[in-house]
């Protein structure tokens, strides 16, 4: 199925994963190039990478994901690594691309360096924006964001004004009121599954790397990320200004440090 964003050039498409039925959404803003799939973090949805997509789109395909139990995809009955993975497997032999170069953020982040540990024969290269080897994040204040509120401006504030920036996207009128696109329980949960030391899979691989932190991060240490940099061959790391959200915190800055990359990918 496919359907256009009348508001943008990106077309939203969806698939069903053969291994459970799960449907899942996607945006790609479609090109000759080579393939970049963008992963997005927790709360977050594929239509956050729509303004890389467009300084991207003379030289690379991007395609975002919206990962189980967040945007416009199906909410399953579980987040574990091994899920996430599994999407991420049928979402490439979907779109029937080779070697692709994945790009994550927080949740994604992990999501693609964990499927390349898994399958590197099938990755060009990784970009992983502010997330480490090891994540001990507690998703719980998501927790009082769940249900209906009467307002868009109710939905808002009860959301606050760190995380609103980020969560534009993720807001839907439905006849009962407003609500978000993702269910606060099932982030919790997703978040305690993600929780763990992950270095194995992290030094799995070779090929090339780069790792994005915001200097104003609250989820990453500069400490650990030249550590993950130190540790695995093949790795830059580039810290710019912004925070966890690198690429909507600072995207001018993000996509200098992406497109220096993807030059010698």
């Amino acid at each position: 199925m496919t359907q256009r964003n009348a508001a943008s050039s990106e077309a939203r498409h969806e698939f069903r994963r053969d291994a459970d039925g799960l449907r899942l959404s996607y945006l790609d803003w479609g090109g000759s190039g080579r393939a970049l799939i963008a992963l997005h973090a927790h709360i977050m949805e594929a239509a956050t990478f729509t303004p890389l997509a467009a300084a991207l789109a003379s030289g690379w395909r991007v395609v975002a994901l919206d990962q189980r139990g967040h945007g416009y995809s199906d909410h399953a009955t579980s987040y574990t690594r091994d899920d996430y993975i599994g999407d991420l497997e049928a979402f490439i032999d979907h779109l029937g691309v080779s070697d692709p170069v994945l790009l994550g953020n927080s949740l994604g982040g992990v999501n693609a360096y964990q499927f390349a540990a898994r399958h590197p024969a099938k990755v060009r290269g990784l970009i992983i924006e502010d997330i480490g080897a090891e994540v001990w994040d507690d998703l719980s204040f998501v927790l009082p964001w769940e249900g209906l509120f009467p307002t868009h401006e109710a939905l808002a504030q009860r959301v606050g004004p760190r995380f609103l920036p980020y969560l534009q996207d993720s807001f839907r009128e439905t006849p009962a009121g407003w609500k978000l696109a993702f269910e606060p329980r099932e982030i919790a949960e997703s978040g305690r599954c993600l929780s763990g030391d992950h270095w194995q899979d992290w030094l799995t691989t070779e090929c090339p790397a780069l790792l994005i932190r915001g200097i104003d991060s609250r989820v990453t240490t500069q400490a650990a990320l030249e550590e993950m940099t130190s540790r695995r061959p093949n790795t830059l790391l580039k810290t710019i200004n912004g925070g966890h959200v690198v690429h909507a915190d600072n995207l001018e800055g993000f996509v200098d440090a992406v497109k220096g990359f993807l030059r010698k990918a």
